[in-house]
C-alpha cells in the first residue's frame, strides 16, 4: 500500500480532523507507538493500517 492510499483511507474511514488527531495520538496496540511514529520509522503503510482497523474494531472488509 502506498502512503498517500493510507492517507485516504484513514480520511475516509475517520475523517480529516479525526483522522489525523488518530494517526498522532493514539498508540497501537501492535507496535507500541502511533501510527505516524510507525510510518516513520519505516513500518509499511498496509501493516499500519491494519494496526488502526484492529484498534478502532473497523469491519474486516474495510481492511
Amino acid at each position: 500500500m502506498r502512503l498517500t492510499e493510507f492517507n485516504d483511507r484513514v480520511v475516509l474511514r475517520f475523517g480529516a480532523a479525526y483522522g489525523a488527531s488518530v494517526l498522532v495520538d493514539h498508540v497501537l496496540t501492535g507496535f507500541g507507538r502511533t501510527a505516524a511514529q510507525a510510518i516513520e520509522e519505516g513500518v509499511d503503510p498496509r501493516d499500519v493500517w491494519r494496526a488502526l482497523c484492529a484498534d478502532f474494531d473497523v469491519p474486516r472488509d474495510q481492511w
